[in-house]
Protein backbone atom coordinates (compact mmCIF):
# COMPACT_ATOMS: atom_id res chain seq x y z
CA UNK A 1 0.00 0.00 0.00
CA UNK A 2 2.85 2.38 0.82
CA UNK A 3 4.34 1.76 -2.61
CA UNK A 4 1.03 2.64 -4.32
CA UNK A 5 0.76 5.76 -2.19
CA UNK A 6 4.30 6.75 -3.12
CA UNK A 7 3.60 6.20 -6.83
CA UNK A 8 0.39 8.25 -6.52
CA UNK A 9 2.23 11.14 -4.84
CA UNK A 10 5.08 11.06 -7.35
CA UNK A 11 2.69 11.00 -10.32
CA UNK A 12 0.70 13.90 -8.85
CA UNK A 13 3.93 15.83 -8.36
CA UNK A 14 5.17 15.15 -11.88
CA UNK A 15 1.84 16.23 -13.35
CA UNK A 16 2.28 19.54 -11.54
CA UNK A 17 5.86 19.86 -12.77
CA UNK A 18 4.74 19.23 -16.37
CA UNK A 19 1.89 21.76 -16.15
CA UNK A 20 4.13 24.41 -14.59
CA UNK A 21 6.80 23.74 -17.22
CA UNK A 22 4.28 24.00 -20.05
CA UNK A 23 2.99 27.25 -18.59
CA UNK A 24 6.51 28.69 -18.26
CA UNK A 25 7.50 27.65 -21.79
CA UNK A 26 4.28 29.05 -23.27
CA UNK A 27 4.55 32.39 -21.49
CA UNK A 28 8.32 32.62 -22.09
CA UNK A 29 7.92 31.86 -25.78
CA UNK A 30 5.12 34.38 -26.10
CA UNK A 31 7.20 37.11 -24.42
CA UNK A 32 10.21 36.32 -26.61
CA UNK A 33 8.12 36.38 -29.78
CA UNK A 34 6.49 39.64 -28.75
CA UNK A 35 9.85 41.38 -28.27
CA UNK A 36 11.74 39.74 -31.14
CA UNK A 37 9.07 39.76 -33.85
CA UNK A 38 6.40 42.18 -32.55
CA UNK A 39 3.90 39.32 -32.82
CA UNK A 40 2.56 37.06 -30.11
CA UNK A 41 0.74 33.77 -29.93
CA UNK A 42 -3.00 34.50 -29.74
CA UNK A 43 -3.65 31.47 -27.54
CA UNK A 44 -0.72 31.75 -25.09
CA UNK A 45 -2.44 33.81 -22.38
CA UNK A 46 -5.50 31.59 -22.46
CA UNK A 47 -3.42 28.40 -22.26
CA UNK A 48 -1.42 29.79 -19.33
CA UNK A 49 -4.63 30.78 -17.53
CA UNK A 50 -6.14 27.31 -17.90
CA UNK A 51 -2.90 25.63 -16.84
CA UNK A 52 -2.89 27.84 -13.73
CA UNK A 53 -6.44 26.73 -12.94
CA UNK A 54 -5.43 23.08 -13.26
CA UNK A 55 -2.29 23.67 -11.18
CA UNK A 56 -4.33 25.28 -8.41
CA UNK A 57 -6.85 22.47 -8.09
CA UNK A 58 -4.48 19.53 -8.61
CA UNK A 59 -1.83 20.80 -6.19
CA UNK A 60 -4.22 21.27 -3.26
CA UNK A 61 -4.03 17.59 -2.29
CA UNK A 62 -0.24 17.55 -2.07
CA UNK A 63 -0.38 20.68 0.05
CA UNK A 64 -3.06 19.12 2.28
CA UNK A 65 -1.01 16.01 2.95
CA UNK A 66 1.93 18.08 4.25
CA UNK A 67 -0.18 20.39 6.43
CA UNK A 68 0.46 23.37 4.17
CA UNK A 69 -3.04 24.84 4.30
CA UNK A 70 -3.92 27.46 6.89
CA UNK A 71 -4.90 25.97 10.23
CA UNK A 72 -5.95 27.60 13.48
CA UNK A 73 -5.22 25.18 16.31
CA UNK A 74 -6.19 27.18 19.42
CA UNK A 75 -9.28 25.04 20.14
CA UNK A 76 -7.45 21.79 19.45
CA UNK A 77 -4.51 22.79 21.65
CA UNK A 78 -6.82 23.59 24.57
CA UNK A 79 -8.47 20.14 24.53
CA UNK A 80 -7.21 16.95 26.23
CA UNK A 81 -5.67 14.29 23.94
CA UNK A 82 -8.96 12.40 23.48
CA UNK A 83 -10.77 15.63 22.64
CA UNK A 84 -8.07 16.52 20.14
CA UNK A 85 -8.47 13.16 18.39
CA UNK A 86 -12.26 13.53 18.27
CA UNK A 87 -11.96 17.07 16.91
CA UNK A 88 -9.49 15.98 14.22
CA UNK A 89 -11.74 13.02 13.29
CA UNK A 90 -14.67 15.44 12.98
CA UNK A 91 -12.57 17.73 10.79
CA UNK A 92 -11.65 14.82 8.51
CA UNK A 93 -15.30 13.79 8.16
CA UNK A 94 -16.41 17.37 7.43
CA UNK A 95 -13.64 17.77 4.85
CA UNK A 96 -14.52 14.46 3.17
CA UNK A 97 -18.19 15.44 2.91
CA UNK A 98 -17.28 18.91 1.59
CA UNK A 99 -14.79 17.53 -0.94
CA UNK A 100 -17.32 14.96 -2.18
CA UNK A 101 -19.93 17.70 -2.51
CA UNK A 102 -17.49 19.83 -4.51
CA UNK A 103 -16.69 16.89 -6.83
CA UNK A 104 -20.42 16.59 -7.50
CA UNK A 105 -20.97 20.34 -7.99
CA UNK A 106 -17.82 20.68 -10.10
CA UNK A 107 -18.82 17.82 -12.37
CA UNK A 108 -22.33 19.23 -12.84
CA UNK A 109 -20.88 22.63 -13.71
CA UNK A 110 -18.33 21.13 -16.11
CA UNK A 111 -21.08 19.17 -17.87
CA UNK A 112 -23.16 22.32 -18.28
CA UNK A 113 -20.21 24.06 -19.93
CA UNK A 114 -19.32 21.25 -22.34
CA UNK A 115 -20.94 22.88 -25.37
CA UNK A 116 -19.18 26.22 -25.00
CA UNK A 117 -15.68 26.58 -26.38
CA UNK A 118 -12.78 28.74 -25.29
CA UNK A 119 -12.17 31.86 -27.40
CA UNK A 120 -8.63 31.22 -28.64
CA UNK A 121 -7.96 27.50 -28.23
CA UNK A 122 -11.48 26.44 -29.24
CA UNK A 123 -11.47 23.74 -26.55
CA UNK A 124 -14.75 22.72 -24.96
CA UNK A 125 -14.94 24.37 -21.53
CA UNK A 126 -15.52 20.96 -19.94
CA UNK A 127 -11.74 20.46 -20.11
CA UNK A 128 -11.16 23.68 -18.19
CA UNK A 129 -13.90 23.16 -15.61
CA UNK A 130 -13.00 19.50 -15.08
CA UNK A 131 -10.09 20.79 -12.98
CA UNK A 132 -12.48 21.32 -10.08
CA UNK A 133 -13.89 17.79 -9.72
CA UNK A 134 -10.50 16.24 -10.50
CA UNK A 135 -8.78 18.45 -7.92
CA UNK A 136 -11.35 17.72 -5.23
CA UNK A 137 -11.19 13.99 -6.01
CA UNK A 138 -7.42 14.18 -5.52
CA UNK A 139 -8.04 16.00 -2.24
CA UNK A 140 -10.25 13.10 -1.11
CA UNK A 141 -7.55 10.54 -1.94
CA UNK A 142 -4.79 12.54 -0.24
CA UNK A 143 -6.96 13.15 2.84
CA UNK A 144 -7.79 9.45 3.15
CA UNK A 145 -4.09 8.59 2.88
CA UNK A 146 -3.09 10.96 5.70
CA UNK A 147 -6.23 10.71 7.87
CA UNK A 148 -4.97 8.07 10.32
CA UNK A 149 -1.74 9.83 11.40
CA UNK A 150 -3.54 13.17 11.44
CA UNK A 151 -6.38 11.91 13.65
CA UNK A 152 -4.26 9.85 16.02
CA UNK A 153 -1.32 12.20 16.51
CA UNK A 154 -1.94 15.40 14.54
CA UNK A 155 0.82 14.41 12.13
CA UNK A 156 1.22 15.08 8.44
CA UNK A 157 3.07 13.27 5.69
CA UNK A 158 6.31 14.73 4.39
CA UNK A 159 8.72 13.53 1.78
CA UNK A 160 12.16 13.10 3.32
CA UNK A 161 15.46 13.51 1.46
CA UNK A 162 15.22 10.01 -0.01
CA UNK A 163 11.79 10.78 -1.50
CA UNK A 164 9.87 8.50 0.84
CA UNK A 165 6.96 9.48 3.05
CA UNK A 166 7.58 10.07 6.72
CA UNK A 167 5.23 11.31 9.40
CA UNK A 168 5.89 14.76 10.84
CA UNK A 169 4.24 15.85 14.03
CA UNK A 170 3.79 19.38 15.37
CA UNK A 171 6.54 20.42 17.73
CA UNK A 172 9.21 18.40 15.93
CA UNK A 173 8.46 14.95 17.44
CA UNK A 174 8.88 12.77 14.37
CA UNK A 175 7.57 9.25 14.45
Amino acid sequence: MKRLEHIFVVLNGWALVLMLSAMAVTVGTNISLRYLTSHSLPWADEAARYLMIWLTFTSAGLILRTGGHVAITNLQDSLPKTGQKLLRAGIVIILLVFFAFMVHVGWEYAERMQYQVTPALRLPFIYVYAAMPVGFALLIVHLLLVARPFITAGGYKRLDASGTDSNVFPGGANG
